[in-house]
């Protein structure tokens, strides 16, 4: 499995409601809210043969609430 992390702004108001479909879909490890220009950081794993592109323009940015996302794909882990 391969891991990566999405950045994700919100709408206004709708922080906990993204997390909350988020954590109701199953897709994601680890779901953080956060301060700055991003209101979510969520830790996604996916088949090492998966495309992460697809992967985020199918299954993250299509739920509502989401305004805006930042994909950090990771190397190593330490």
């Amino acid at each position: 499995m391969v891991p990566f992390f999405v950045q994700i702004k919100c709408q206004l108001g709708k922080s906990y409601e993204v997390a909350n479909r988020l954590a109701d879909t199953e897709i994601a490890s680890e779901i953080y809210s956060t301060a700055g220009e991003f209101d979510l950081l969520v830790k996604f794993y996916v088949d090492e043969k998966a495309d992460i592109g697809h992967f985020v323009n199918e299954k993250v940015q299509t739920i509502p609430g989401i305004q805006d996302t930042r994909t950090i794909i990771t190397f190593k882990a330490f």
